[in-house]
């Protein structure tokens, strides 16, 4: 499968999301998409993420941007997770890690001094046409938002 590319289409895909939806690039014609992968519901860094997206999504929608977030976790794990912080935007699992390879965003991580393969925290802006027109790679989560909510407006 081909991987991304800055200012080219995303290629087409399937994705389960919560609220039993199927996620395909060419349903969001129309509308600019954000898509922020991060490594585990219910973490630290992960949390206070959702939740700072959630608290910008009346911007994000006068915007005309949707957001979706991807980890590996499973569908339950993420209605749970959506349910408890009231996030207003669908999360997708991807478990086959199809996404991840899509977006390159599986990369060698250390943690308390052993090395495993996670998601790096990362975030794709996709514009009306569907393509890709920014990436943030390695993110740290403070001030993160309001920096791709800056680049939203920008399109």
């Amino acid at each position: 499968m081909p991987s991304v590319e800055l200012n080219q289409p995303i290629p087409e895909f399937e994705a389960e999301a919560t609220g039993e939806q199927t996620v395909r690039p060419s349903d969001l014609r129309g509308k600019n998409v954000v898509i922020y992968f991060y490594p585990k519901d219910n973490t630290p860094g992960c949390t206070t993420e959702g939740q700072d997206f959630r608290d910008r999504m009346a911007d994000f929608e006068a915007q005309d941007t949707v957001i979706f977030g991807v980890s590996r976790d499973g569908l339950r794990a993420h209605e749970n997770f959506r349910a408890k912080h009231e996030f207003p935007f669908h999360l997708i699992s991807d478990k086959s890690e199809q996404l991840c390879n899509l977006f390159d965003v599986i990369k060698l991580k250390k943690l308390y001094g052993k090395e495993h393969m996670g998601i790096e925290r990362s975030t794709f802006l996709i514009d009306k046409d569907g393509v890709l027109r920014q990436e943030w790679r390695g993110v740290k989560v403070p001030g993160h938002v309001d920096e791709v909510l800056e680049a939203t407006k920008a399109l």
